[in-house]
């Protein structure tokens, strides 16, 4: 079984900062998969177990961008 979370990210506007996202979330461990929409700025985390908010928070800092609450 695993826990999805969804955050929205704000201040991407192209392809390359959605990537930088994706790359740095899913060097957490234990992530499976992360999902990025440009668009709505909706950042979906895949993990077996609930992934810490921080650590979210700190790698999308890591990326260059802004991490709201989790919806």
């Amino acid at each position: 079984m695993s826990d999805t979370a969804t955050f929205t990210v704000s201040g991407m506007t192209c392809g390359h900062c959605v990537a930088s996202v994706e790359e740095e979330v899913s060097e957490i461990p234990g992530v499976q998969s992360v999902e990025v929409d440009l668009e709505s700025g909706r950042l979906v985390v895949v993990a077996p177990h609930p992934v810490d908010p921080a650590l979210v928070r700190a790698a999308v800092d890591e990326a260059g961008y802004t991490l709201h609450d989790a919806e």
